[in-house]
């Protein structure tokens, strides 16, 4: 595994957001009471983008169809249509001052 940093922790604050692409891979690294969250950047219902998605106590609700999703595991929490997939998350490591996550080498 090789470790691919998304940012310095000292850009980091509450509401950051920011959209990455590694390879194939689409990420959303979000900021949010302090917790950070590294998502799929569009939901796994229709496909919009979550970017300003609203986020409350750990719960990320998409804007176009009210989807909430847990943010620590992507759990579907709330379908307001007919269900979907949960959210794909990615757990995050931090090395020295920079955080971001292991890839296959």
């Amino acid at each position: 595994m090789r470790f691919q940093a998304l940012e310095k922790l000292i850009n980091l604050s509450d509401n950051y957001r920011r959209h990455f692409r590694i390879d194939q891979l689409a990420l959303l690294l979000i900021q949010q009471d302090g917790e950070l969250y590294l998502i799929e950047p569009r939901c796994p219902h229709r496909e919009h983008p979550l970017d300003t998605a609203r986020i409350e106590q750990g719960v990320l609700e998409c804007p176009l169809h009210h989807y909430r999703f847990a943010l620590a595991d992507g759990q579907l929490l709330h379908a307001s249509e007919e269900p979907c997939r949960h959210l794909r998350t990615w757990p995050l490591v931090y090395e020295g001052n920079e955080v971001g996550l292991l890839l296959p080498d």
